[in-house]
């Protein structure tokens, strides 16, 4: 019984950390962060989904280049004389942490006006679809007491593997 336990919190486990993990993406994709190439990042940014729990990765040439998270005000005036964040490492990641807009600049004179900011706009947290969505309801098609021709089958979970079938060596790892 106690291993039946341990088996179920951990298929839990499983599922959480496999829910909560979030979307990571490089902007720009493989051009990054840079002023070459005419890249659109808005552009970009609109044909993805950002998800509170995502993380953006901005690759560029730090000699050259930076990121500065700003406000909504900075930057639409390109100012990043007083950013929220600076980074400058070349290969900066940002874990989305709550909704809404999130803007971003290159700060190095005359980047910004060239077009190296990024607007996003991120939404709550959502559970990610599994790899084996759940399948349609089940129909039955006898009558029913209410009457109507078709009921939906009743939905039961489906059994729990036998915990004593297995190597042995395969049931002292999860002990």
């Amino acid at each position: 019984m106690a291993l039946t336990k341990k088996i179920l919190a951990f298929l839990l486990m499983a599922t959480l950390v496999g829910v909560s993990l979030g979307a990571v993406h490089k902007v720009g994709d493989s051009a990054g962060w840079t002023t070459l190439g005419n890249i659109d990042y808005n552009q970009w940014a609109s044909s993805k989904n950002f998800h509170v729990g995502d993380t953006i990765v901005f690759e560029y040439n730090n000699q050259f280049h930076n990121v500065k998270q700003v406000t909504f005000q900075d930057f639409q005036s390109c100012n990043g004389a007083s950013p929220i964040a600076t980074f400058t490492s070349g290969s900066d990641s940002i874990t989305l942490k709550r909704p809404g807009h999130y803007y971003f600049l290159c700060g190095v004179l005359g980047h910004c006006e060239a077009g190296q900011t990024l607007d996003i706009m991120v939404t709550p947290a959502c559970l990610r679809p599994s790899a084996s969505p759940l399948s349609a309801p089940n129909y039955s098609s006898s009558p029913s007491s209410s009457g109507s021709a078709y009921s939906p089958a009743p939905l039961s979970p489906a059994p729990l593997p036998n915990p004593y079938q297995g190597s042995a060596s395969s049931l002292q790892a999860l002990s």
